[in-house]
């Protein structure tokens, strides 16, 4: 399969999925969405993905996939033998139950009062509030899949598109200096030495996590 867009931002939810293009080695053109400064609303991307946000995939057929588990999921059952999933229905479900968890909590509910506090402030008073109770639900977070992770190596044993979420949300708490849990720090180190981790990384602009 090939002609595949993946339409990114360094550094966002979109490297999870860009981790998982690069695990499954496959060919795509990348472009670059500058959300800071509003590509995300311009014409041709909104004809794109009409929510203006990242990550989207545009598979050969010209279609579009659009939000994370969606195109992690997409990727998963294109490329079986990968085993990005493990393949039987309890396997799946945990990595499906375990993704969703991460992205529509620790990033939709927690990461965003941190990064973007003015959507949740309705004044300059709420702010630290705001970042206050993000800071609360990512912490809260990390610690349920922290014991999720005492006895096992990835989510669910293996890797799996559940890691590729984990870890970038692992990467912004590294990066604003939120403490990560033994499990889910060993499991950031663990993802780190992952050829096609690094390889994203480096690509993203961020080599100085490997000097």
């Amino acid at each position: 399969m090939s002609n595949l867009k993946l339409y990114m931002t360094p550094g966002s939810c979109s490297t999870g999925i860009h981790i998982l293009m690069e695990e499954l080695e496959l060919i795509f053109e990348a472009y670059i969405v500058n959300l800071p400064a509003g590509d995300q609303f311009k014409p041709d991307y909104v004809a794109i993905n009409p929510k203006s946000t990242i990550p989207a995939l545009v598979k050969p057929d010209g279609t579009a996939i659009t939000e994370f588990c969606a195109i992690a999921y997409w990727l998963a059952r294109s490329y079986p033998r990968s085993r990005l999933m493990p393949g039987d229905v309890d396997g799946d479900t945990l990595v499906l139950e375990t993704m969703n968890y991460v992205v529509s909590t620790l990033h939709m509910q927690g990461f965003t009062r941190i990064f973007t506090t003015d959507q949740y402030a309705f004044n300059e008073s709420d702010r630290e509030r705001v970042k206050a109770q993000g800071e609360t639900i990512v912490k809260k977070g990390f610690a349920i899949l922290n014991k999720q992770l005492a006895d096992r190596t990835y989510l669910a044993g293996e890797f799996s598109i559940a890691d590729a979420a984990l870890f970038y949300c692992e990467f912004w708490a590294s990066r604003i200096g939120i403490k990560l849990p033994e499990h889910c720090l060993a499991h950031y180190q663990r993802m780190l030495k992952r050829p096609a981790v690094k390889q994203v990384l480096m690509e993203e602009g961020y080599s100085s996590l490997f000097q």
